[in-house]
């Protein structure tokens, strides 16, 4: 009996790895692959890669966290680890069905709290201070994305592009008798900086996502069950990352949603960083936080940070009746440029197919703030405040639901 719950939960691991991978890799690598800079492939193999090192590394500690910390190792009985992973699985199901970013890390930790509540043995120091990350986290990506977005982004996004190709950025060169790989003619000096900065971006969204993630698939199978070690813990992660990013991950990039279709490639970037350095700080720390929660809060800073330049802070405190209500925004960050500049392609523009705009030999000066008028941001592309109220009820809805249906399971069935 312990073998085939061993069995099964090492399934329902792969299961939830499977569809991280899925996710993640999307995520990671879809400026890239979308703009031709790499291969869906190889944008696969370099996630398995830098997942794998980030799971390797500083994912040890969330495992560690995860499978021992919240609540005793020896609370990790097989079944009890094949329930957590269950919870986790169907949070990943629920926000599929929703099309929300919830969060895996909260909802598996959510189902682990469950299982301490009912044996008495959650750790209550160390919640709390797993709640005040996850509270404090998504705030300071916020509000790094609004002083970038009202201060730096517009100047940044003036004289940066980045160029979405016929053909691949590397190409085969079968040309001679031996085939050499070649650099895409039509590339400029600033195209291979820029594409070199999106790759190595995606390579570092995929750290952190090994990073953060591994844990939320293999830690209740680390515990005192005896399933797994902690190294092949990592490599049952990171090989079911690179199945569900070796297959389901190839639509990702097609099946962008609605919210975020508008967000231009520069803006993904700085996304990446941000979201990505917080959830590394936190995970070499052992906290288990969601990568989803801290990137989105990111996207909602920047388009709000954008969209408040046509009003100065005297303003937004005190808005006349002559100036449009500011609301959070991606299409704020698409138009950032003058009416007369396009700007680079998006993440929609990528996902569709279609052809980005020249950029012009002149580049217009920005606005002073206070000086854009309503016609300088679509108002009909503004990221939806109840889009952005969705999500956070998922954020809370998500964990809480692993509370409620575990405790009873814990508590009553075993």
């Amino acid at each position: 009996m312990v073998i085939l719950l061993a069995v099964v939960g090492i399934i329902v691991a792969i299961f939830v790895g499977f569809n991280i991978g899925g996710s993640s890799t999307g995520v990671a690598f879809g400026p890239a692959v979308g703009s031709r800079l790499v291969r869906k492939t190889t944008a696969g193999a370099l996630f398995v890669g830098f997942a794998f090192f980030g799971a390797w590394t500083v994912g040890r500690n969330v495992i560690a966290t995860m499978s021992s910390s919240i609540v005793p190792a020896i609370q990790f009985t097989p079944i009890a680890s094949v329930i957590v992973l269950f919870f986790t699985g169907i949070s990943l199901l629920i926000s599929n069905l929703y099309g929300v970013p919830a969060s895996t890390s909260m909802t598996a930790v959510g189902a682990i709290i469950g299982l301490g509540l009912a044996t008495s043995t959650l750790n209550q120091a160390l919640m709390f201070v797993i709640l005040s990350a996850w509270i404090v986290s998504p705030l300071v990506c916020l509000t790094i994305g609004v002083v970038i977005g009202r201060y730096m982004y517009p100047y940044v996004d003036r004289y940066v592009a980045f160029t979405t190709f016929d053909l691949h950025f590397i190409q085969l060169d079968r040309s001679n008798t031996i085939p050499r790989l070649i650099i895409n003619p039509n590339a400029s000096l600033q195209d291979i900086i820029g594409s070199f900065l999106v790759v190595i971006i995606g390579c570092y969204m995929a750290f952190s996502a090994g990073a953060s993630n591994a844990a939320n698939a293999v830690a209740p199978l680390v515990g005192s069950s005896g399933s797994l070690t902690v190294n092949q813990g990592v490599i049952l992660a990171v090989g079911a990352f690179g199945v569900g990013g070796l297959t389901i991950a190839r639509r990702t990039l097609e099946m962008v949603g609605d919210d975020i279709t508008e967000l231009p490639i520069l803006a993904s970037l700085i996304v990446s960083v941000i979201g990505g350095t917080v959830i590394t700080i936190l995970s070499s720390f052992g906290i288990p936080a969601s990568l989803a929660v801290s990137t989105t809060s990111t996207i909602i800073g920047l388009g709000w940070g954008r969209a408040s330049r046509v009003a100065t802070l005297a303003e937004l405190v005190t808005p006349s009746p002559d100036r449009p209500d500011v609301a959070v925004s991606t299409g704020a960050l698409a138009t950032s440029r003058a009416e007369d500049t396009p700007s680079g392609p998006t993440i929609g523009d990528v996902a569709s197919g279609e052809e980005s705009t020249e950029k012009l030999d002149e580049v217009p000066g920005v606005p002073d703030i206070g000086s854009e008028g309503p016609a300088d941001i679509d108002e009909d592309s503004l990221f939806n405040p109840a889009a952005a109220k969705r999500i956070v009820t998922m954020w809370l809805l998500t964990p809480s639901l692993a509370i409620i249906g575990s405790y009873p399971v814990f508590m009553f069935l075993l």
